[in-house]
Formats: C-alpha cells, structure tokens, sequence
C-alpha cells in the first residue's frame, strides 16, 4: 500500500480537527559536522510524489540539505492522539513551482521572503524592518519577483509512520517503508 493517501487522509483530518496549526511540521535536518538540527516549518502541499515545503535556500536548513538531502519529519496532533513520522530524500522543486507558492503568499510574506537573510546575524530587527518598507516602496503596484534565494523543497518519502495512541501507553504504530520500489508495511511494538 502507498502511504501517501493514508497521510492525505490524515492530514485532511487533521485540518478540520481542533489543534491550531495542523500542517505544522518538525524537520530534523544534519549538518556538514554530523550534528543534527531540528525546527518547525509548514506543510505547503502532498502529492505523488510527497511533501512540500518552502524557505530561504541560504537558511541553516538549506545549507544542510543542499550538504546532506536527507530529512525526517513529525507532524503531532494532539486532539487526535496522533502523530506522522516521515523519512525521506530532498530535492528542490522547479522554480516555477516555487515561483507558483511564491506568488500565492500575503503580499507581507513576499517582502520579508525577499529582505530576510534568514539564520544569518542581523544588527537589529529595526534594520530588518526598514529594509522591509523599503522593499514595499521599491515594489509598490508591482509584482514582486522570487528571489532566487528563496523557495521550495520536496520531501519524497522513503519511510512513513503511522502513530496512534492506545490505552495503557499500547500505542498503534504502523511503519511502512519502500523497499526495491514497493511499500511493505509492519506493526511496531509502541
């Protein structure tokens, strides 16, 4: 069984459940240095092919994928007493892919995409917040173009885990994995 129309259906759930930021997702990432790295970014899509996800490719996390493009994530929801475990291989999207997300974001998201030099040091946010309004000046009644430092990812899973809590801490944990190009499942012990 591909797992990818179980996590579609999970997260569809998920949207309509009460937890406040379903598509909410920990991506754990490795640096050059062999040291792991964890944050949370959002869910921006499921296809075929997997998930997707966008930020600065010259961010922390873009320097270690672009070093090791291999990725875990979680997506916890609570309300459901379930979790999403999903491992997998990264590689960028398209740029008009990227280009396609880019201009269906709040105008707001598309200027600090474009002046934030995300994970870098900055003087101060007020420096931040005046490179922002310039760029609002400087883009006023046009489009505001991608950066090209700036756009998405594809998670293409390799491993998915489908956890639900039980009675007792005797938690359902489905695990399927891709093995020679077909998806095997297993029952895990909790």
């Amino acid at each position: 069984m591909n797992p990818i129309l179980r996590i579609s259906g999970w997260l569809d759930e998920a949207r309509l459940s009460a937890d406040l930021e379903p598509d909410a997702m920990a991506l754990a990432t490795v640096g050059a240095d062999g040291r792991p790295s964890v944050r949370v970014v959002l869910c921006r899509g499921l296809d075929a092919r997997g998930i997707r996800f966008f930020t600065n490719y010259d961010s922390r996390k873009g320097h270690e994928l672009e070093t090791h493009p291999e990725a875990a994530v979680v997506f916890l929801w609570p309300s459901l007493n379930r979790q999403l475990r999903i491992e997998g291989r990264i590689e960028k999207l398209t740029p008009s892919e990227s280009d396609a997300y880019f201009h269906a974001r709040p105008r707001g998201h598309q200027i600090s995409g474009f002046v934030s030099p995300q994970s870098q040091p900055i003087a101060s946010l007020d420096e931040l917040r005046a490179k922002s309004a310039e760029a609002v000046a400087k883009f006023e009644g046009a489009e505001i173009p991608r950066p090209d430092h700036w756009g998405g990812y594809l998670l293409r899973p390799r491993a998915v885990e489908f956890w639900t809590r039980g009675d007792d801490r005797l938690h359902d944990r489905l695990r399927c994995e891709l093995v020679d190009g077909e998806w095997r499942e297993a029952r895990l012990a909790p």
